[in-house]
């Protein structure tokens, strides 16, 4: 595990290479020196501004990048070393930057009648960027398909085949978009607001990458047609793993996370009772670490992390943290970060938002 880790941080020197280097303050030059691997997450600064934070494991910030406004999800390119953090919703922007040197960030919109839903991700190439966004006037979930080529041109956009859509990932081999239709009707108009919280319709869908057409759909059963799909994740088989936040009743104790792959149904997983009540029907991120087999979630309203053996859905162990935003695999286990300025041992003077990605860069022959 540790050798992985410190292939991903010395690729991150390696590439970054001697002019970032040199415009890194001496203290958090020692921080990269001493990380295992490197991170990124929206942040807000002590004095109210909005930035993206490079970070090591141990939550020592190296580096930020301004941002126009909060973000909410990132995507990273291994085979670019491309960044992108995406608006939280119902924002219009998404910056693009690359985290290893001091070159200027692209700044992207969203048309003029969608907006971006937070989330997006690249083919596993690089050249494609795909963005959820909502079509608010017609109702509609889409992806946004944008080239990373070309400065990131919007060159068309596929249908989500639900409302709502929210986190999406792509399969390993570029085929299959996989999309959480979180199942909830909004429009700028009303901000935040969620407009059809008594006929929600939330899914998962799995899309093909070069048409667009729908391969799978799976929709909740009606008993929790309030458990709106929110965040996913794959595992190293290929299994798609899904987390949910619900609009029910507060007592009620629905199913939280799941997990499906290719032609089979949606199953869900037990968690204990009491672990259920602590997330407080909600989970606002969940990671993967493929390499030692788990699955981590984690709950700001429940102040509560959780890790779940992928192969057998039993929870291994849940730990409090107060304000739990995001999380990503690490080392051992997983970086969990919180609203209240904690990144694992280190607390630092801002709020870390609600998602991280882990920077890594393939290793080149």
């Amino acid at each position: 595990m540790m050798r992985s880790a410190l292939i991903n941080r010395r690729n991150f020197v390696k590439a970054a290479g001697i002019g970032f280097l040199a415009s890194l303050a001496p203290r958090s030059l020692l921080a990269l020196e001493r990380a295992d691997a490197v991170y990124a997450s929206g942040i807000r600064t002590a004095n109210g501004s909005f930035a993206i934070a490079t970070v090591t494991e141990r939550g020592e910030i190296i580096d930020q990048v301004a941002i126009p406004a909060r973000a909410h999800g990132m995507a990273f390119s291994a085979a670019t070393g491309k960044t992108v953090a995406f608006a939280r919703r119902p924002g219009t922007y998404a910056m693009i930057f690359d985290p290893r040197d001091k070159g200027e960030p692209i700044v992207i919109s969203s048309r003029e009648d969608r907006h971006f839903y937070g989330h997006g991700v690249f083919s596993p190439d690089g050249r494609i960027l795909y963005a959820s966004e909502n079509d608010f006037d017609g109702n509609r979930g889409m992806i946004g398909i944008y080239d990373a080529t070309n400065r990131f041109a919007r060159i068309g956009e596929y249908e989500t085949y639900g409302i709502g859509p929210h986190d999406m990932t792509v399969s390993d081999d570029g085929r299959l978009l996989i999309v959480a239709n979180g199942g909830i009707e909004t429009h700028p108009d009303f901000g935040r607001t969620k407009l059809n919280l008594g006929a929600m319709q939330p899914s998962l869908a799995l899309i093909d990458a070069a048409t667009g057409a729908l391969f799978e759909k799976h929709v909740l059963p009606a008993e929790w047609s309030q458990l709106s799909t929110r965040h996913v994740d794959l595992d190293g088989e290929g299994r798609i793993w899904f987390a949910c936040q619900y609009e029910g009743h507060r007592k009620d104790l629905p199913p939280l996370v799941g997990h499906f792959a290719k032609g089979e149904d949606l199953s869900f997983v037990a968690l204990p009772e009491e672990t259920t009540r602590r997330l407080a029907n909600y989970v606002g991120a969940i990671a993967v670490n493929r390499s030692e087999g788990l699955v981590g979630i984690t709950s700001p309203k429940g102040g509560t992390s959780v890790t779940i053996d992928a192969k057998t859905g039993r929870m291994l162990a849940e730990s409090a943290v107060p304000e739990a935003a995001g999380i990503a695999p690490a080392g051992d286990g997983f970086a969990v970060s919180s609203y209240d300025g904690d990144f694992l041992a280190t607390r630092s003077d801002v709020a870390w938002d609600q998602h991280i990605v882990r920077i890594s860069q393939r290793a080149r022959a």
